[in-house]
């Protein structure tokens, strides 16, 4: 089987990170490259985290492209839970590799121009704010001809946000960024907070991925368990949800999902729910379907594709 080529799109960030590690691991995916953006950090740390899990994946042989450096149009915000610097109190090896020149912009530009003049097709894993894809989109809208799929994390339908009442913070970082790539006709599958809040990383499953991962076990344990949330009352146990690795979960284990179409809409204008998305679930719209937005996930099977995926890095070295 051929693999599948993406471009993880992301602002590490620690379950970016988990993400990361697990597509590295995976001879499915041909990544073509990994774009970091303003989100979770400023744009100049996430970069140097992107480097640093390429690092500690060994994978320095992926190109990392600096993206923007700012929102569209709104002022940065910045995620609350990864830490000072983004990988909680973890420290990551130094990085030998270095940004590449071009920027994560024009790359996308390039990669998806070749792709469709090729015949062939990208798939945009989006793991932050969309920043990146959608101001490649405005400079370059033919792009879309080379993209097989968007395939991200973010926002929320059912479930409250989780930066604001109503908006989750990937969204809520760039609205107007995410309204663009849903009203541009790309097939997007959406993993929205209905669905990273019914996979909990749990103290018991840190525990498991200690046990498993080899030579990367104690910085893995480190991250997960800053990762845990230790809020009971919304989450109904310990641990915190296991947001941007469930795009790669996704990707190579789609039998683990059930997903639903509905049209999407992205409130940008409004203060109150500005990031709030918006799912037409039944038609009321009279407008076609944007997305598949996944509804339910099979928790356990999740927890045991990253069981076995991350446990890649005991069974051999990776080059």
């Amino acid at each position: 089987m051929k693999p599948i080529s993406i471009i993880v799109d992301c602002d590490p960030g620690i379950d970016d990170t988990i993400a990361l590690l697990t597509a590295f691991v995976s001879p499915e995916l041909n990544i073509l490259g990994i774009t970091p953006t303003c989100g979770n950090q400023p744009l100049e740390r996430t970069v140097r985290n992107a480097l640093q899990v390429c690092e500690l994946g060994g994978r320095a042989d992926i190109p990392v492209y600096a993206g923007c450096f700012r929102p569209m149009l709104r002022e940065p915000i910045h995620g609350h839970f990864h830490g000072k610097t983004g990988l909680g109190n973890t420290t990551l090896p130094e990085p030998v590799k270095t940004v590449e020149s071009m920027s994560a912009v024009d790359f996308l530009i390039e990669a998806l121009t070749d792709a469709a003049e090729k015949g062939s097709r990208i798939t945009i894993c989006c793991l932050g704010p969309m920043t990146n894809l959608a101001v490649a989109l405005r400079i370059r809208p033919q792009i879309i001809d080379g993209m097989e799929r968007i395939v991200m994390m973010g926002g929320a339908y059912r479930e409250p946000g989780n930066r604001t009442m109503t908006s989750e913070f990937n969204v809520l970082a760039d609205p107007h960024a995410a309204h663009i790539l849903f009203s541009s006709g790309i097939p997007i599958v959406a993993l929205a907070l209905d669905a990273t809040h019914q996979v909990m990383l749990k103290p018991e499953h840190v525990a498991e991925f200690a046990r498993v991962s080899g030579r990367i076990s104690q910085t893995l344990a480190e991250l997960m368990a800053f990762w845990d949330r230790n809020d009971v009352s919304r989450y109904g146990s310990r641990g915190g949800p296991l947001h941007d690795p469930l795009v790669m979960a996704y990707i190579l284990a789609p039998h683990l999902f059930e997903t639903q179409k509905a049209r999407v809409f992205v409130e940008h204008e409004s203060e109150l729910c500005m990031g709030q998305t918006i799912a037409d679930w039944y038609g009321k719209s009279g407008l076609e379907p944007n997305a598949d937005i996944v509804t339910k996930v099979n928790a356990q099977g999740v927890i045991d594709f990253f069981l076995e995926r991350l446990s890649r890095y005991a069974e051999r070295a990776i080059a």
